[in-house]
């Protein structure tokens, strides 16, 4: 018989869209899949592996997998991660299924539903490793739909892979060692894959990566992205493409303005600055300050007033001085931005900082991190009460919710109308707040 599979997606975009390819692939072979809360023969649980509570997340949705009595594979970033180390700590999953299983997932599965135990990759250092072709870390060396592969399509707006893998080197980071080197996709894969979700449907891509704006530098052009926006902008029946995951340091004045004037291209910078302290960002070897980040917010504002910006910042790094927390509650009153993500400093296996001196005590951290997230309220509250009585392009993504240009998928959302159907454009102005989130009627 053919078994049933269900697929349990964890952790962010680009572990979304492996899930997606791993579902193709395992219908493209045959396979039923169904939702992950159906009656199923194997349960998939694509797990996260980014920082300490993710890991413990993913950890419990596999022994909730095993719970249910169908057989478990993990995939995803913690059994690359770990790969053998995990499954000799979880019996109860009958494969860990490294990044290279994926060509041959169909196989993999067939073989665990007829009751087969597979043997765990051991993990390698992916850093080490030299790509072979500008490929999908996924396996996948051309876009979904033109190798007889396409993803299916759950709504209005999907993510779409510009690049896997990371060459920079931050220190509290582990990455790289599992993701690998930097690829770029060739900008044909992407404009292929764009062209085939738009014919089904989908109205926004959100153009995903590990460093988005290092995008093309392995193909020898460092600008490509500046070149590709407006092209796939071009597709029709795309509504708005969002690009997520820019490095603050790599952006340059012509990414700016792309981002911030094409047609068809969101306004929306989403700026992983990670802390405001000059010194703590050296420690974490990344670059900028204070300074530096005001002054790019206030370019891009010199070129849509009301661009979206959201950030990360983690909390409580080794060596993390009162003084450097003063300086990030600093910042971020003066950013005005519209969402924040607030980290608690863990450390991961195999970083630099695992290892530095200066390491705060827990309850130091949680206090350090309780006062930004508060602060963090209060201001992206602040921010979006700015935003009442702007006109804005809604894009309905479920009955009643929509998101403006400038909300990303992880940010607040647009309440309006439920008669709305699911992927109609409308325009609207915002009339209050709901929390953070935006109330707006039809202009």
């Amino acid at each position: 018989m053919t078994p049933r599979v269900g697929v349990l997606r964890l952790g962010c975009a680009r572990n979304d869209v492996d899930a997606d390819e791993i579902e193709a692939r395992l219908v493209d072979g045959g396979m039923s899949v169904t939702g992950e809360g159906d009656d199923v023969d194997v349960l998939l649980v694509n797990t996260c592996g980014f920082v300490a509570s993710a890991k413990k997340d993913s950890i419990d949705a596999i022994l909730a997998a095993a719970d249910t009595g169908a057989r478990v594979v993990v995939t995803g970033c913690l059994a690359e991660r770990y790969g053998r180390e995990l499954a000799d700590s979880l019996p109860e999953a009958a494969a860990v299924l490294s990044f290279d299983d994926y060509a041959d997932i169909a196989d993999r599965v067939r073989r665990v539903a007829a009751g087969e135990v597979l043997e765990a990759h051991v993990p390698s250092d992916r850093r080490r490793l030299l790509p072979l072709a500008p490929v999908d870390r996924a396996g996948s060396a051309s876009a979904p739909g033109h190798a007889g592969l396409r993803r299916a399509v759950s709504g209005p707006v999907m993510a779409v892979k510009l690049a896997s893998g990371c060459d920079r080197r931050c220190t509290f980071c582990a990455i790289p060692s599992f993701r690998g080197s930097f690829v770029s996709r060739r900008p044909e894969q992407v404009m292929g894959e764009v062209v085939d979700l738009a014919e089904e449907g989908v109205r926004e891509i959100v153009l995903v990566s590990e460093n988005s704006t290092s995008y093309g530098k392995d193909l020898g052009d460092i600008c490509m992205l500046e070149g590709l926006l407006p092209a796939l902008a071009r597709v029709p029946g795309i509504l708005r493409l969002r690009v997520n995951y820019l490095q603050p340091a790599e952006m340059r004045p012509g990414l700016v303005d792309v981002i911030a004037s094409t047609p068809g291209v969101a306004p929306y910078f989403d700026l992983s600055f990670q802390h405001a302290s000059a010194r703590v960002l050296r420690r974490m070897r990344r670059f900028g300050g204070t300074g530096d980040f005001l002054a790019l917010l206030e370019a891009i504002r010199a070129r849509d007033p009301r661009a979206g910006i959201r950030t990360n910042v983690i909390v409580g790094f080794p060596g993390e001085t009162d003084d450097d927390v003063d300086q990030l509650a600093s910042f971020l009153e003066a950013a005005r931005l519209d969402a924040v993500g607030v980290f608690a400093y863990s450390d991961e296996e195999g970083t630099e900082a695992a290892g530095m001196e200066g390491h705060l005590p827990e309850e130091e951290i949680a206090r350090r991190t309780a006062r930004i997230s508060a602060l963090v309220d209060e201001l992206m509250l602040e921010r979006a009460q700015e935003r009442v009585g702007e006109e804005v392009e809604l894009l309905v993504e479920q009955p009643g919710l929509a998101r403006a240009a400038h909300q990303g998928p992880d940010d607040a959302a647009t309440i309006i109308d439920p008669s709305y159907p699911v992927g109609e454009v409308v325009r609207a102005v915002v009339t209050g707040l709901d929390g953070i989130d935006l109330v707006a009627a039809p202009r």
